[in-house]
């Protein structure tokens, strides 16, 4: 899926992507990734998702992990953006609002139920707020969250130029 990220240094528009992460592809933590990607790799039934530069399709900006739970409730296991992304100094922004709203629009796609287009997944209690904010979810009980069908819409619309 095609999306824009945000040149921090310059504020350009940057063509990029969301495409599978292949198990083999995902980034180690000895080069400053905060998750086990490769550990996490192993984990029965999750997709895992990258987002890439079209200038630099090798170099991974972002990852993304998700699970169908009991075959309708989408989970955001995980998700991270480069150590290169990281804040306001950062290289690229809008890297986890386009990964967050991806989970969204796959939420729609392999939902079911009640479930179809929420978006479950557990915040560290530092980031709760920002969630909250930014992302529009709802805290659920504890350090548990979700974004809702609704709020997942107006993410979709934001930062994956999409509608459902």
């Amino acid at each position: 899926m095609k999306v824009q990220l945000v040149e921090v240094v310059s504020g350009k528009s940057v063509d990029a992507l969301i495409i599978r992460c292949s198990k083999s592809d995902l980034p180690f933590k000895k080069d400053e990734w905060q998750f086990t990607w490769r550990r996490l790799g192993k984990t029965e039934g999750s997709e895992f998702y990258k987002i890439v530069s079209v200038r630099e399709p090798d170099k991974i900006e972002g990852v993304l992990m998700l699970t169908l739970l009991n075959e309708e409730m989408l989970y955001m296991n995980n998700i991270e953006v480069a150590p290169h992304n990281y804040g306001e100094h950062g290289r690229y922004d809008r890297v986890a609002g386009c990964l967050i709203a991806f989970g969204c629009y796959k939420s729609f796609e392999q939902g079911a139920g009640h479930y179809i287009g929420y978006l479950a997944f557990e915040s560290k209690t530092k980031l709760i707020a920002l969630y909250q904010k930014k992302y529009g979810a709802t805290q659920a009980m504890g350090q548990k969250m979700f974004i809702d069908p609704d709020a997942g819409r107006k993410l979709m619309k934001t930062y994956l130029n999409q509608s459902i």
